[in-house]
């Protein structure tokens, strides 16, 4: 039986403790596989210091306002001046030179670890099978840290954080990404809209929550049964899981799962009968696409012509090769690749402290703010560029490279202040363990019980696992909240404006 937090007036720290583990509930002797962190003192939540008495949230205008654990959020009050004005001049500094060297060496890793592996893991050398394939194994999981490596330095080149030089940028941010089977500039485009939208439901373009109608579909279900469902089975999130973490960036890049799907507001007209999906048209290939614009055109037949030119070559070198070898030697840490890099995106962008906001609610500073820094330790920091551990200043700033981002980081703390997020807690098992919390914790979006004004259009997650603060419970034909942008049960919600920038 699932346990769920009892929402005090104390702060919820993002750092969950071993010790943070609500107690299960007292009609059943067992405790849940299912942790939900508890509440403590911290000082880099989103959640308020201290909670507003009645009047208070009445005269804030937006009622209270409460997150997946139950603390009290409040609206980011800073500016994107004031963050700008507290990071060091020299954090904005970018050498193409320094950022070259590290691409030489991600490529020296992986040629070395090749050369190890294909001249010294051999029948020769090591005749036991099972230690061979053992041995091959790691090399998959090495090979796909390091690729990832290379991934992240070609997004550095998609932001122009890489060098000074555009063309330099993006020369290399195409030719590492293509030999990842990434179309660059496709990517660059879609990812730059996700910087310009984070947050916002009908914007974004990564891993934008279901709502609540949105998530009752799923299951047949009405909007007001959602809080009736069962419990999902911890297989069936163990599956979805996987599905997610094995396909989840192939079907980004075939059928924008997880991108916003209000693509009939495309400002040439191009979106029209268009929707995510197998057949709907909406990909990361065509030129005609809603993600893009008449004028990226020769941009996505570039990037084509990169993926083309590296599945050539990879067909070369399976014939050559055999394409059992070519399945070790590449595609498997290819997947590899791929688990990582949707790992570290949905956990920048999905954890119980998160908000969203429909178009009347949402600013860049607030969505930016809606991020969350994680920890990964040694592989974080010096394998994957600290990708993992810089994401909030990234969002404000993407031009800083990720070898000043630390520093920048240090430096928005004090503007931030509260609204600050991270959860570093167990380090790289945490992050991993932070997949399955999320997976748990975060099922769909809906306002909060007592959002009053423009406190309507902010939602946080929940679910019906029983953890966290509960879903709410409606009647039949009353109004529901956080049901999307149609109708449903009386409610339009987020449907008035797509006019913020």
């Amino acid at each position: 039986m699932s346990t769920a937090v009892t929402p005090r007036k104390t702060l919820l720290s993002r750092s969950i403790t071993s010790d943070s583990i609500a107690a299960s509930s007292a009609s059943s002797a067992s405790v849940s596989p299912d942790r939900t962190p508890a509440q403590s003192p911290s000082t880099t939540s989103l959640s308020s210091l201290a909670s507003l008495s009645g009047d208070e949230h009445k005269s804030s205008g937006h009622g209270k306002l409460l997150d997946t654990y139950g603390n009290e959020f409040q609206i980011p009050d800073f500016s994107i001046k004031d963050i700008r004005d507290a990071i060091p001049a020299h954090c904005f500094e970018r050498s193409g030179l320094r950022g070259l060297a590290y691409v030489a060496r991600d490529i020296a890793c992986l040629a070395s670890v090749f050369y190890i592996f294909h001249s010294y893991v051999t029948p020769e050398n090591i005749p036991s099978y099972p230690a061979r394939v053992s041995l091959w194994s790691l090399y998959t999981v090495i090979q796909g840290l390091f690729a990832t490596g290379i991934w992240v330095l070609a997004h550095e080149c998609g932001h122009q954080s890489f060098s000074t030089s555009k063309v330099l940028n993006d020369t290399v941010g195409w030719t590492l990404h293509s030999a990842l089977l990434v179309p660059y500039f496709s990517w660059k485009i879609s990812h730059g809209k996700h910087h310009k939208a984070t947050g916002h439901l009908e914007r974004d373009m990564v891993f934008v929550p279901k709502t609540r109608a949105e998530y009752a579909s799923r299951f047949g279900a009405l909007v007001h049964e959602v809080s009736e469902l069962m419990e999902e089975t911890p297989i069936a999130t163990a599956l979805h899981l996987a599905a997610q973490q094995l396909g989840g960036w192939p079907m980004y890049l075939f059928t924008n799962v997880t991108g916003h799907n209000c693509h009939e507001r495309q400002i040439e007209g191009r979106g029209k009968g268009k929707q995510n999906g197998f057949g709907g048209r909406v990909n990361h290939f065509d030129p005609s696409s809603p993600l893009y614009e008449a004028k990226d055109a020769k941009l996505i037949l570039l990037s084509d012509l990169g993926l083309a030119i590296a599945a050539g070559t990879l067909y070369l070198l399976g014939n050559k090769f055999g394409w059992s070898n070519l399945l070790v030697w590449y595609f498997l840490p290819y997947l590899w690749v791929n688990h990582w890099l949707v790992a570290i995106t949905y956990l920048q962008h999905t954890d119980p402290s998160l908000p969203h906001y429909y178009p009347k609610a949402w600013t860049f500073v607030r969505g930016a703010a809606a991020t969350i820094d994680r920890e990964f330790g040694f592989i974080g920091r010096h394998l994957l560029h600290g990708i993992i551990e810089t994401h909030v200043l990234h969002h404000y700033v993407s031009t800083i490279p990720f070898y000043h981002a630390d520093e920048a980081t240090e430096a928005i703390k004090p503007i931030m202040g509260k609204h600050y997020r991270s959860d570093t807690d167990g380090g790289p098992l945490g992050f991993l363990y932070g997949l399955w919390k999320s997976m748990r914790m975060c099922q769909w979006v809906e306002e909060s019980e007592g959002a009053q004004g423009d406190g309507k259009h902010i939602v946080f997650f929940r679910n019906h696992n029983g953890l966290g603060v509960p879903p709410q419970k409606t009647k039949a034909a009353e109004p529901v909240v956080g049901t999307g942008s149609k109708t449903s049960g009386g409610l339009i919600m987020g449907a008035d404006s797509d006019s913020e920038s």
